[in-house]
């Protein structure tokens, strides 16, 4: 079974816009966990643009299943993630002119910095993930870093029109088959919704999908919890 991790960065972006108490992104987890979601994903952006500190620390304490924080390799994000203990931390790039992040970590250029960073919160218990591209470089250089897993950037295969979609998918596909030989986990994740995340859900190394975006917004309509049952229908469609 495919495990689903529910970000709930948007639920604090509402929040944020006013400033106000409400909607509380704590509480969309716990709404989300009674679902069936399998972990709660939220990035903590060095602008704290949504979540807020006090938010990762109200779930480390409440949520029951397992906080997987998104985060820059920078050494406050570090030194955060190493004093809360999450059980997953994912290592992601991070520009504040984005508006959300656009595309996967180049790890080759940061080798050092990021196995450092690695070791640092893997040495108090944290399983960390790299948040990349498809490429075969970089997942190579994922395993040399001691990383845990891969997180697959799965952005450009959402994106792409339907006569690019099978090449893009094919590149994820290689992407999760390299990845498992080299003894990492494969999670993947960004721009999935109800439409499109089937063909990836289906890609039999891939243990974890992270979905955010897509949920919040059709919990609007129908509610977290009816938002979170539909995704857990569809990869269980994916699977059976």
């Amino acid at each position: 079974m495919i495990r689903l991790g529910v970000n709930v960065d948007h639920v604090a972006t509402v929040r944020q816009a006013r400033r106000a108490e409400d909607p509380d992104p704590v509480e969309a987890a716990l709404l989300a966990e009674k679902a069936g979601a399998d972990g709660i994903t939220v990035h903590l952006r060095e602008d704290r643009r949504h979540i807020q500190e006090r938010d990762v620390e109200r779930l480390r304490s409440k949520i029951k299943t397992k906080i997987n924080l998104e985060m820059a390799v920078t050494p406050a994000m570090v030194a955060f993630a190493e004093r809360l203990r999450p059980a997953d931390a994912c290592f992601v790039p991070e520009k504040r002119e984005e508006l959300t992040t656009e595309g996967g970590l180049d790890a080759v250029a940061h080798e050092a910095k990021v196995t450092e960073a690695v070791r640092t919160l893997q040495s108090c218990g944290v399983h960390v993930s790299l948040f990349i591209d498809p490429v075969k470089e970089q997942i190579e250089c994922a395993k040399r870093t001691g990383a845990h897993a891969i997180e697959i950037h799965t952005g450009t295969f959402c994106n792409a029109n339907l006569s690019a979609r099978d090449q893009e998918r094919a590149a994820i596909v290689n992407a999760a088959s390299l990845a498992a030989k080299l003894g990492l986990e494969v999670h993947a994740g960004h721009g999935l919704d109800y439409e499109n995340v089937l063909p990836v859900a289906q890609i039999s190394q891939i243990v974890e999908l992270n979905i955010g975006h897509s949920i919040v917004a059709r919990a609007v309509m129908v509610g977290i919890e009816q938002a979170v049952r539909e995704m857990k229908e569809l990869l269980t469609r994916a699977r059976t």
